[in-house]
């Protein structure tokens, strides 16, 4: 009779193949510093050899973030194996495309605080305009009152008319009216700022048969055409939002319709509608495009958005003189360049 000694194993390490074998925790971003400061080196080196102008701080990222692609692939590949190598390249690819995709935030940013705060540090740029300067100087009092202005003035057009469109589509709207403003509505959420600008100058051109029209109120108009969309779209939400048991026991105790909106249902939605035309407000004051093309821009601050604007913000007007005796008035002579002469504006202040 023969007997069996069972070996003890409790106490014997079990190997684990997932475990063997692996990069420290922080390895990636170990590695993903060091591509940057190894790429730092070789541009800095190339600035102080004459070779670049500047220090390419995007440079530095984009080619930093590609050497750590390949070296992070490198090294999970003699460490983890392939199968942990290619999980990792995938990672660091998109890793990768998502530094790509903010490159131009960053350099943005970078170039606007760089040339910007030292201007914005100046005590002189909340308080002084452009007025009758030439070069450096001055502030920006003319821009932030020409916003805040125009701005003004376009949600004093675009609040009551979105408003009013939204209770109409809420309350009493049905049948091709109602189908008709909200396709409009749809249709001038989408359009590009640019084209509102272009449309306030053809109005304000052909009204005034005046081609080089530039006023603040015509870019107010434009500004408006792309508030009242918004306007509409979110107060139309949160009219929506009131709980129809509401009207129903206004209308039960004998309130007219027009009352139980003005009393119960705006109320109700009051701080929705508010949020709707911030955001609205948020959408149009940053816009450019349609502000250059009717409102033009000023070297001083103007207060009558009627006022036509001057385009040059220095103060020189520059008016063409053209060769006597030769061509139509009003079409140079060929080959013959247009020479100009500069008249100083000098207004009290």
């Amino acid at each position: 009779m023969s007997s069996t000694t069972a070996t003890p194993t409790a106490n014997m390490p079990q190997a684990n193949a997932y475990a063997a074998g692996k990069l420290p925790k922080n390895s990636t971003l170990y590695v993903l510093l060091a591509s940057w400061i190894v790429t730092g080196a070789v541009f800095l080196v190339l600035q102080l050899s004459g070779a670049t102008s500047g220090f390419n701080i995007v440079g530095t990222v984009f080619f930093g973030t590609v050497l750590y692609c390949v070296a992070i692939y490198a090294l999970s590949y003699a460490v983890e194996g392939v199968r942990r190598a290619k999980d990792r390249l995938v990672t660091a690819l998109v890793t990768t495309a998502f530094v790509v995709a903010l490159l131009p935030l960053i350099s943005l940013v970078f170039t606007t605080v760089v040339n910007g705060l030292p201007g914005i540090l100046t005590p002189t740029f909340f308080t002084e305009s452009q007025r009758n300067v030439v070069g450096a100087g001055g502030g920006a009092l003319h821009a932030i009152i020409g916003t805040l202005l125009i701005t003004g003035v376009a949600t004093l057009i675009s609040v009551p008319i979105g408003l009013l469109a939204a209770i109409y589509l809420t309350e009493y709207g049905r049948g091709r009216l109602a189908h008709a403003i909200t396709f409009f509505v749809d249709v001038m959420t989408g359009i590009p700022s640019i084209v509102a600008g272009l449309f306030a100058f053809a109005f304000f051109s052909l009204i005034f048969n005046d081609p080089g029209i530039r006023f603040g109120f015509g870019g107010a108009i434009a500004l408006s055409v792309l508030m009242i969309p918004v306007v509409v779209r979110s107060s139309e939400e949160m009219l929506k939002l009131v709980p129809n048991e509401l009207r129903e026991a206004a209308y039960a105790l004998g309130v007219p319709k027009w009352l139980t909106i003005l009393k119960v249902v705006l109320p109700t939605s009051l701080a929705g509608i508010v949020t709707g035309i911030m955001i609205s407000i948020s959408r149009v004051i940053g816009e450019t495009a349609p502000l250059l093309i009717i409102s033009g821009f000023h070297g001083e601050y103007e207060l009558r958005p009627v006022q036509p604007a001057d385009d040059d913000p220095s103060g020189v007007r520059v008016h063409p003189v053209r060769e006597p005796g030769h061509g139509h008035p009003g079409v140079p002579r060929p080959g013959v360049g247009r020479r100009t002469h500069a008249r100083f504006d000098r207004h009290a202040p």
